[in-house]
């Protein structure tokens, strides 16, 4: 097990953290809220320093490429079914979001389970995660365009994982 699929699996560790804190009775409401925005970002911070690191130290395998997207789906899933027990977001954006997530793992599961090559993470993932974090900021406190910006950034997931799955299949030609 090297170091970048360790920070991995303490981000997977931090789910369920977040959910304890997220609907614990700490108060006032704010502190809660802040702690469990930071829980989301030390997430966060953990996902940068694993893909640097992995990258700096040629330590990239196929475990973490395959972990490391699993990992921040889960904890965007429970940061989103938070939000919607909260009444922070409908269910319509909760179950595009998942429904997203879920495909996109299965997905990776299969091509894994094949043989297939995945591709790691890439500029447009990392950019809709930055915006997802943003949006999540702007539920948590209510902002008034924290709805609307979800929207856009679901748009935008969608998009993006169109372009993953055309990278996955150019990386497999041979294969299909």
């Amino acid at each position: 097990m090297n170091l970048p699929n360790l920070l991995t699996l303490i981000r997977f560790a931090m789910v369920p953290i977040y959910l304890f804190v997220f609907f614990s009775d700490i108060q006032p409401y704010r502190v809660r809220i802040l702690l469990a925005l930071g829980i989301i970002l030390f997430a966060g911070l953990t996902d940068l320093a694993d893909g640097y690191l992995a990258r700096r130290n040629k330590q990239v395998t196929q475990l973490g490429t395959l972990l490391d997207p699993l990992a921040d789906k889960l904890m965007l899933m429970a940061v989103f079914a938070s939000l919607l027990i909260s009444g922070k977001i409908g269910l319509w954006a909760a179950g595009a979001i998942v429904f997203r997530d879920v495909v996109m793992i299965v997905c990776s599961a299969v091509f894994h389970m094949q043989g297939l090559k995945t591709v790691p993470a890439n500029i447009f993932g990392k950019i809709t995660t930055v915006l997802y974090y943003i949006a999540l900021f702007l539920l948590m406190f209510d902002f008034a365009i924290a709805q609307s910006f979800l929207w856009i950034v679901i748009g935008i997931s969608y998009f993006t994982s169109m372009i993953y799955m055309f990278q996955v299949k150019g990386i497999n030609e041979h294969w299909m």
